[in-house]
């Protein structure tokens, strides 16, 4: 069965494994998760699982998404998600998704929104060399240099790396090993970084490449 749960960034840490090397790890509080919707293939031409993560009072919802969870009677929840599961006939609606989901060992992909670094020049947003501090460069060494041609074709051709945006995007990281699961609160430890800041939100599903 193809596995996944939301779950909120904690932080980074380090633990041991049995040989006593060093692992660093992110700590993710994974659920727990509930099923608050399915979609079929009769209804909406694809089969998938909609899970529903994070306690609110519901003062930041509207009122069709009130009656979204009303529907299927199940507590108000903060994040909404749909999963395309490869069998989604194990997971019913108001199911409980937890932590114990995964264990050690499995390889996981995770997706989060990155940080955001506002507006960087290319050297920082597409690692972009500078021009040299010396001899009569002036104050243009960390400048984007030349735009294009001349007459012909008198345009920037596209995909010109240009100064702009950098972070606040979506990311995958793949391939990454569950270390270990503490089913008592909900958290599981990942080896190596996954994206956002703490407190962001990732997404946790079976590695699509293991």
């Amino acid at each position: 069965m193809q596995k996944c749960i939301i779950g909120r960034k904690v932080g980074m840490t380090q633990i041991f494994d049995e040989k006593g090397n060093v692992v660093p790890v992110t700590v993710i509080e994974a659920g727990p998760c509930v099923v608050v919707q399915k979609k079929t293939v009769e209804n909406d031409g694809y089969n998938a699982v909609q899970l529903g993560f994070g306690e609110t009072t519901g003062k930041n919802l509207n009122k069709p998404e009130k009656g979204h969870f009303a529907k299927a009677d199940v507590a108000l929840k903060t994040i909404l998600r749909e999963f395309r599961l490869d069998d989604c006939s194990v997971l019913n609606v108001k199911d409980i998704v937890k932590a114990d989901t995964f264990a050690a060992g499995d390889k996981v992909d995770v997706c989060g929104t990155s940080k955001g670094k506002g507006f960087a020049g290319t050297i920082k947003r597409w690692n972009n060399h500078s021009l040299k501090d010396t001899h009569g460069t002036g104050p243009v060494h960390r400048h984007a240099g030349s735009m294009g041609a001349t007459s012909t074709p008198s345009r920037i051709m596209k995909g010109k790396t240009m100064p702009g945006h950098l972070g606040a995007e979506r990311v995958t990281v793949q391939n990454l090993d569950i270390v270990k699961v503490d089913v008592e609160n909900n958290l599981i430890a990942i080896k190596g970084a996954v994206p956002g800041p703490k407190k962001g939100i990732v997404y946790i599903t079976d590695s699509v490449k293991a």
